[in-house]
C-alpha cells in the first residue's frame, strides 16, 4: 500500500500549537494516521468542495485536502468543533 505524505499549511501548524494539551497527542496520531489511510472510518467529505475532508478528533475538527495523484494529505485547519467552520 502507498503512503501519502502529509504536510501542513503555515495557518495549520499555529492551529495545532494552540490545541489544548488534554487533546493534543490524539489530534497528532490522527493526522499521522492519514498517511496510511486518508479517508479513515468516519471522515466526511465537505459538501461544495472538490477534495476537502474532516476527521473528527474528540472536541476538534481537522480539515484536509487529499491530493491522490501525487500522494499528498495537506492539513489545512485544525480547531475546536464550534468555530471550525465560521
Amino acid at each position: 500500500m502507498q503512503m501519502y505524505n502529509v504536510v501542513f499549511k503555515k495557518s495549520a501548524e499555529k492551529d495545532l500549537s494552540k490545541i489544548n494539551v488534554v487533546y493534543y497527542q490524539s489530534v497528532v496520531e490522527h493526522i499521522e494516521g492519514l498517511s496510511e489511510n486518508p479517508r479513515p472510518f468516519g471522515c466526511i467529505k465537505l459538501s461544495g468542495f472538490d477534495n476537502l475532508y474532516r476527521i473528527r478528533v474528540g472536541v476538534y475538527r481537522v480539515i484536509y485536502s487529499i491530493e491522490d495523484d501525487i500522494l499528498i494529505v495537506e492539513v489545512i485547519k485544525i480547531d475546536h468543533r464550534s468555530s471550525i467552520y465560521k
